[in-house]
């Protein structure tokens, strides 16, 4: 007797729906831009509560174009990373750009050929860092440790003890203005223009795909035909010219320019970054996870700064976030793929998250409790 062909062809479809796995409901959430979303939120409801200043239109305003430089170092940082690389200069790139910027317009150069220089200087920054890791094969740690004390030492060169002021009306716009009118500053419209552009490039072009498959084996990629050496090459040129747009941006908020501008800033940048998910040894990350990121410090310290919380106690807080971006998806994956059943390994991680928020909040009113009583 034979069988009926509507129960034949039924069979396969019955054995693909029945191995199908069933996905747990926390996977769908254990993504990190998800963790910065609700950490973000959190942040905004709690500074919300303790100050009522923090959602005032005009201290956003302002708060926000205070990281921008940060964010537009950022960007090419996230490519650079992504590819296993890192670049230490960045900050001291940026003072040698507007400094050179700075010495020009004091000689009495126009403003804007000025800022072109400032521009090409801090390109060909990043192109020597590039010929020295991709041509000379020196690593990338060593090559920007070191022009990071150069490029600062030529930014003293070229102001000394001076400082660069009296910029037109024309150029400071550039990190004061706002746009057509409203409370949204210049600089924070170029940032999302070009995170939206450097965002396309990493997950919507061949050449975003190769930073991954460099910083995932970059031996095999040479093998495959991807000209890494050439990559490099561009990845440290792109962020020698953003770190002197920032520098630019910088020097037009403050309206002067001196040769320590800038300090310290690429500690910030690299923090921006792997707090957003970028794996510090290559192969992951997202752009908009980045720019989350970038979004999360800005609002922590600014609400910190409005309880007059200490600089270093800030520092502290980043940090410590900084270790939470590590241990907290982590903690996720394993939930979820324990069904929800507390492993060992999981048991300590929560003791560990319970002990960073106990020193966090510690040092949090320690240190409003000081300021308060000092005043």
């Amino acid at each position: 007797m034979k069988q009926s062909p509507a129960i034949v062809e039924a069979k396969p479809q019955t054995l693909i729906n029945e191995a199908a796995p069933v996905q747990p409901f926390l996977s769908r959430f254990q993504r990190w831009e998800w963790i910065l979303i609700g950490l973000i939120i959190l942040v905004i409801l709690l500074n919300t509560r303790l100050s009522p200043y923090f959602l005032n239109a005009l201290n956003l305003s302002r708060t926000s174009s205070d990281f921008m430089e940060i964010g537009l170092m950022m960007l090419p940082m996230v490519f650079i990373i992504i590819t296993g690389n890192i670049d230490l200069s960045v900050a001291s790139n940026m003072g040698m750009s507007a400094s050179f910027m700075g010495l020009l317009h004091i000689h009495g150069v126009n403003i804007w050929l000025a800022a072109l220089g400032g521009l090409l200087l801090g390109t060909l920054g990043g192109l020597l860092n590039g010929y020295l890791v991709a041509r000379v094969k020196l690593p990338a740690l060593v090559v920007t440790l070191g022009t990071y004390a150069f490029y600062r030492g030529i930014a003293y060169g070229f102001l000394g003890d001076q400082a660069a002021r009296d910029y037109p009306q024309a150029f400071t716009y550039l990190g004061q203005g706002r746009v057509f009118g409203t409370l949204i500053p210049f600089s924070v419209v170029l940032f999302l223009i070009l995170a939206v552009i450097f965002g396309l490039v990493l997950h919507r072009t061949t050449f975003g795909r190769h930073l991954y498959s460099i910083g995932n084996n970059e031996n095999a990629t040479i093998y495959s035909g991807v000209p890494v050496a050439r990559i490099k090459l561009i990845l440290f040129t792109l962020s020698g010219f953003m770190a002197a747009v920032a520098g630019l941006i910088l020097a037009a908020r403050f309206g002067s320019t001196r040769p320590d501008i800038g300090t310290g800033l690429e500690l910030s940048v690299i923090t921006a970054a792997v707090l957003g998910g970028v794996d510090i040894n290559g192969g992951t990350g997202t752009m908009l996870g980045a720019v989350l990121s970038l979004l999360l410090i800005g609002l922590m310290r600014f609400g910190m700064g409005l309880l007059n919380i200490q600089g270093q106690v800030q520092g502290v807080a980043i940090g410590l976030l900084l270790i939470l971006s590590i241990l907290l998806p982590n903690l996720v994956r394993n939930l979820s793929a324990s069904g929800m059943k507390l492993k060992s390994r999981t048991v300590v991680a929560v003791v560990a998250f319970a002990a960073i928020y106990l020193i966090f909040f510690i040092f949090f009113f320690w240190s409003r409790t000081a300021v308060i009583a000092g005043v």
